[in-house]
Protein backbone atom coordinates (compact mmCIF):
# COMPACT_ATOMS: atom_id res chain seq x y z
CA UNK A 1 0.00 0.00 0.00
CA UNK A 2 1.51 3.31 -1.14
CA UNK A 3 1.95 6.09 1.52
CA UNK A 4 -0.15 9.30 2.04
CA UNK A 5 1.63 12.21 0.09
CA UNK A 6 -1.29 14.61 1.16
CA UNK A 7 -4.68 14.24 3.28
CA UNK A 8 -7.24 16.62 4.65
CA UNK A 9 -9.12 16.43 7.84
CA UNK A 10 -12.51 17.99 7.89
CA UNK A 11 -12.18 20.45 4.85
CA UNK A 12 -14.71 22.77 3.99
CA UNK A 13 -14.74 25.51 1.33
CA UNK A 14 -17.47 28.32 1.46
CA UNK A 15 -18.21 31.01 -1.05
CA UNK A 16 -20.15 33.88 -0.13
CA UNK A 17 -22.31 35.93 -2.57
CA UNK A 18 -24.99 37.88 -2.25
CA UNK A 19 -25.80 37.66 1.42
CA UNK A 20 -26.26 33.71 0.88
CA UNK A 21 -22.83 31.12 1.65
CA UNK A 22 -22.37 28.20 -0.70
CA UNK A 23 -20.90 25.07 0.71
CA UNK A 24 -18.57 23.61 -2.01
CA UNK A 25 -16.77 20.94 0.45
CA UNK A 26 -18.22 19.82 3.39
CA UNK A 27 -16.25 18.58 6.00
CA UNK A 28 -14.13 16.33 3.60
CA UNK A 29 -11.27 13.61 4.61
CA UNK A 30 -9.34 12.00 1.53
CA UNK A 31 -6.11 10.90 1.35
CA UNK A 32 -4.09 11.28 -1.96
CA UNK A 33 -1.49 8.40 -1.94
CA UNK A 34 1.83 8.14 -3.21
CA UNK A 35 2.72 7.36 -6.71
CA UNK A 36 -1.00 7.03 -7.23
CA UNK A 37 -2.68 8.35 -10.28
CA UNK A 38 -5.58 9.87 -8.75
CA UNK A 39 -8.73 11.01 -11.00
CA UNK A 40 -11.37 13.38 -9.21
CA UNK A 41 -14.80 13.16 -11.31
CA UNK A 42 -18.41 14.43 -10.88
CA UNK A 43 -21.26 16.76 -11.64
CA UNK A 44 -21.13 19.76 -12.47
CA UNK A 45 -20.58 21.92 -9.58
CA UNK A 46 -19.74 18.81 -7.38
CA UNK A 47 -16.60 20.81 -6.29
CA UNK A 48 -13.74 18.96 -8.49
CA UNK A 49 -11.90 21.93 -9.11
CA UNK A 50 -12.05 23.74 -5.73
CA UNK A 51 -10.77 20.43 -4.52
CA UNK A 52 -8.20 20.50 -6.52
CA UNK A 53 -7.27 24.09 -5.54
CA UNK A 54 -6.95 23.25 -2.06
CA UNK A 55 -5.09 20.26 -2.12
CA UNK A 56 -2.36 22.18 -4.00
CA UNK A 57 -2.52 25.33 -1.86
CA UNK A 58 -4.01 27.57 -4.73
CA UNK A 59 -6.81 28.51 -2.74
CA UNK A 60 -7.15 28.16 1.32
CA UNK A 61 -10.02 26.41 2.88
CA UNK A 62 -12.91 27.58 4.88
CA UNK A 63 -12.16 25.42 7.83
CA UNK A 64 -10.15 22.20 8.13
CA UNK A 65 -6.64 21.41 7.33
CA UNK A 66 -4.44 20.26 4.04
CA UNK A 67 -1.56 18.00 5.24
CA UNK A 68 1.45 17.67 2.75
CA UNK A 69 3.39 15.04 4.28
CA UNK A 70 3.03 15.74 7.66
CA UNK A 71 3.12 19.48 7.34
CA UNK A 72 -0.32 21.01 7.83
CA UNK A 73 0.19 23.82 4.89
CA UNK A 74 -3.33 25.25 5.39
CA UNK A 75 -1.71 28.02 7.82
CA UNK A 76 0.74 29.03 5.51
CA UNK A 77 0.23 32.88 4.68
CA UNK A 78 0.08 33.37 0.65
CA UNK A 79 4.13 33.96 0.59
CA UNK A 80 4.52 30.91 1.98
CA UNK A 81 2.54 28.63 0.22
CA UNK A 82 3.88 30.40 -3.34
CA UNK A 83 7.47 28.82 -2.39
CA UNK A 84 5.53 26.03 -1.68
CA UNK A 85 3.78 25.60 -4.95
CA UNK A 86 7.28 26.36 -6.60
CA UNK A 87 8.66 23.12 -4.65
CA UNK A 88 6.34 20.59 -4.67
CA UNK A 89 3.78 21.27 -7.19
CA UNK A 90 3.55 21.24 -10.88
CA UNK A 91 0.38 22.33 -12.38
CA UNK A 92 -1.44 21.81 -15.79
CA UNK A 93 -4.49 23.38 -16.69
CA UNK A 94 -7.24 23.40 -19.41
CA UNK A 95 -6.08 27.04 -20.59
CA UNK A 96 -2.86 27.09 -21.03
CA UNK A 97 -1.24 29.87 -19.69
CA UNK A 98 2.07 30.16 -21.29
CA UNK A 99 3.70 33.66 -21.48
CA UNK A 100 3.11 34.84 -25.05
CA UNK A 101 5.80 37.43 -25.26
CA UNK A 102 8.42 34.11 -24.22
CA UNK A 103 9.72 31.69 -26.81
CA UNK A 104 8.62 27.79 -25.87
CA UNK A 105 12.36 27.67 -24.10
CA UNK A 106 12.02 30.61 -22.25
CA UNK A 107 8.72 29.94 -20.67
CA UNK A 108 10.24 26.66 -19.05
CA UNK A 109 13.19 28.31 -18.52
CA UNK A 110 11.79 30.74 -16.42
CA UNK A 111 10.00 29.19 -13.74
CA UNK A 112 12.94 26.75 -13.42
CA UNK A 113 15.39 29.40 -12.61
CA UNK A 114 13.19 30.35 -9.53
CA UNK A 115 13.56 27.21 -7.85
CA UNK A 116 17.08 25.65 -10.08
CA UNK A 117 20.37 27.68 -9.85
CA UNK A 118 22.32 25.81 -12.06
CA UNK A 119 21.96 27.24 -15.37
CA UNK A 120 24.18 25.13 -17.62
CA UNK A 121 22.24 21.64 -16.39
CA UNK A 122 19.05 23.20 -16.59
CA UNK A 123 19.18 23.86 -19.73
CA UNK A 124 19.94 20.69 -21.52
CA UNK A 125 17.38 19.34 -19.02
CA UNK A 126 15.47 21.79 -20.76
CA UNK A 127 16.31 20.30 -23.55
CA UNK A 128 15.83 17.26 -23.05
CA UNK A 129 12.01 17.38 -21.84
CA UNK A 130 10.90 19.15 -24.77
CA UNK A 131 12.39 16.34 -27.20
CA UNK A 132 10.79 13.92 -24.94
CA UNK A 133 7.55 15.28 -25.21
CA UNK A 134 7.53 16.08 -29.32
CA UNK A 135 8.46 19.67 -29.30
CA UNK A 136 11.08 19.62 -32.36
CA UNK A 137 14.27 22.16 -31.97
CA UNK A 138 13.19 23.97 -34.38
CA UNK A 139 9.65 25.07 -31.91
CA UNK A 140 11.75 26.23 -29.37
CA UNK A 141 12.37 29.81 -30.49
CA UNK A 142 8.80 30.23 -31.75
CA UNK A 143 6.13 32.01 -29.29
CA UNK A 144 3.58 30.02 -28.09
CA UNK A 145 0.51 31.58 -30.96
CA UNK A 146 3.17 30.12 -33.31
CA UNK A 147 1.83 26.82 -31.91
CA UNK A 148 -0.84 24.59 -31.78
CA UNK A 149 -3.00 23.73 -29.18
CA UNK A 150 -1.68 20.48 -28.21
CA UNK A 151 1.97 21.79 -28.79
CA UNK A 152 1.16 23.90 -26.37
CA UNK A 153 -0.03 21.86 -23.69
CA UNK A 154 2.83 19.65 -24.41
CA UNK A 155 5.03 22.76 -22.93
CA UNK A 156 3.05 23.43 -20.40
CA UNK A 157 3.42 19.97 -19.04
CA UNK A 158 7.01 20.06 -19.80
CA UNK A 159 7.05 23.69 -17.78
CA UNK A 160 5.01 21.49 -14.60
CA UNK A 161 7.52 18.75 -14.39
CA UNK A 162 10.56 21.03 -14.68
CA UNK A 163 11.26 21.01 -11.26
CA UNK A 164 10.50 17.51 -10.89
CA UNK A 165 7.08 18.09 -8.26
CA UNK A 166 5.98 15.60 -5.64
CA UNK A 167 2.40 15.74 -7.39
CA UNK A 168 1.61 16.97 -10.59
CA UNK A 169 -2.12 18.51 -10.50
CA UNK A 170 -3.71 18.86 -13.79
CA UNK A 171 -7.60 20.35 -14.16
CA UNK A 172 -9.39 19.31 -17.23
CA UNK A 173 -6.11 19.25 -19.15
CA UNK A 174 -7.17 17.49 -22.15
CA UNK A 175 -10.65 19.81 -22.06
CA UNK A 176 -9.35 22.06 -25.13
CA UNK A 177 -7.67 19.25 -27.11
CA UNK A 178 -8.82 17.78 -30.59
CA UNK A 179 -9.11 13.67 -29.98
CA UNK A 180 -4.99 13.05 -31.60
CA UNK A 181 -4.14 16.07 -29.23
CA UNK A 182 -5.50 14.58 -26.63
CA UNK A 183 -4.31 11.36 -27.19
CA UNK A 184 -0.82 12.59 -27.16
CA UNK A 185 -0.78 14.45 -23.74
CA UNK A 186 -2.36 11.69 -21.71
CA UNK A 187 -0.03 9.25 -23.41
CA UNK A 188 2.59 11.82 -21.18
CA UNK A 189 0.62 11.92 -18.33
CA UNK A 190 0.83 7.67 -18.91
CA UNK A 191 4.87 7.80 -18.74
CA UNK A 192 5.23 9.68 -16.17
CA UNK A 193 2.61 7.98 -13.40
CA UNK A 194 4.65 4.93 -14.56
CA UNK A 195 7.94 6.42 -14.08
CA UNK A 196 6.33 7.02 -10.15
CA UNK A 197 4.88 10.59 -10.33
CA UNK A 198 2.06 11.31 -8.35
CA UNK A 199 -0.69 12.91 -10.22
CA UNK A 200 -3.98 14.11 -9.33
CA UNK A 201 -6.43 15.42 -12.11
CA UNK A 202 -10.10 16.33 -13.00
CA UNK A 203 -11.80 15.25 -15.62
CA UNK A 204 -15.44 15.04 -16.68
CA UNK A 205 -14.08 12.52 -19.79
CA UNK A 206 -13.73 8.76 -19.15
CA UNK A 207 -11.68 8.36 -21.56
CA UNK A 208 -9.37 10.78 -19.87
CA UNK A 209 -9.99 8.94 -16.35
CA UNK A 210 -9.51 5.70 -17.93
CA UNK A 211 -5.62 6.93 -17.86
CA UNK A 212 -6.02 6.58 -13.30
CA UNK A 213 -5.80 4.11 -11.27
CA UNK A 214 -7.88 5.88 -8.57
CA UNK A 215 -11.04 7.15 -9.58
CA UNK A 216 -12.79 9.47 -6.49
CA UNK A 217 -15.94 10.47 -6.91
CA UNK A 218 -18.01 14.38 -5.84
CA UNK A 219 -21.26 15.14 -4.77
CA UNK A 220 -22.16 17.83 -3.24
CA UNK A 221 -18.51 18.12 -1.81
CA UNK A 222 -17.95 14.82 -1.13
CA UNK A 223 -16.13 11.88 -1.74
CA UNK A 224 -19.39 9.47 -2.39
CA UNK A 225 -17.55 6.85 -4.62
CA UNK A 226 -13.62 5.41 -4.98
CA UNK A 227 -12.89 2.87 -7.64
CA UNK A 228 -9.35 1.32 -8.01
CA UNK A 229 -8.00 0.01 -11.14
CA UNK A 230 -4.19 -1.51 -12.02
CA UNK A 231 -2.11 0.75 -13.43
CA UNK A 232 -3.17 2.10 -17.66
CA UNK A 233 -1.70 -0.40 -20.04
CA UNK A 234 -1.50 -3.88 -17.59
CA UNK A 235 -4.88 -4.75 -18.12
CA UNK A 236 -7.57 -5.46 -21.00
CA UNK A 237 -8.91 -1.96 -22.18
CA UNK A 238 -12.21 -2.73 -22.98
CA UNK A 239 -12.68 -4.40 -18.97
CA UNK A 240 -11.23 -1.53 -17.72
CA UNK A 241 -13.87 0.82 -19.55
CA UNK A 242 -16.46 -1.27 -18.66
CA UNK A 243 -15.26 -1.44 -14.84
CA UNK A 244 -15.16 2.07 -14.82
CA UNK A 245 -18.90 2.74 -16.68
CA UNK A 246 -20.27 0.57 -13.93
CA UNK A 247 -18.95 2.55 -11.14
CA UNK A 248 -19.62 5.66 -13.09
CA UNK A 249 -23.36 4.63 -13.79
CA UNK A 250 -23.61 3.48 -9.63
CA UNK A 251 -23.00 6.93 -8.78
CA UNK A 252 -25.30 8.37 -10.94
CA UNK A 253 -22.76 9.98 -13.44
Amino acid sequence: MSTAVLHTEKLCKTFSSGGFQQHVIKNLDVEIREKDFTVIMGSSGSGKSTLLYALSGMDKPSLGKVFFGDKDISGLSNDELAVFRRKNCGFVFQSIYLLENMTVFDNVMTGALVVQKNSAELVKKVEQLLEKVGIKKECWKKYPNQLSGGECQRVGIVRAVINEPKILFADEPTGSLNSASSTDVLDIFTELHSKGQSIVMVTHDIKTALRGNRVLFLSDGKVVGEYEMPKYGTDDIKKRRDGLQDFLDRMGW
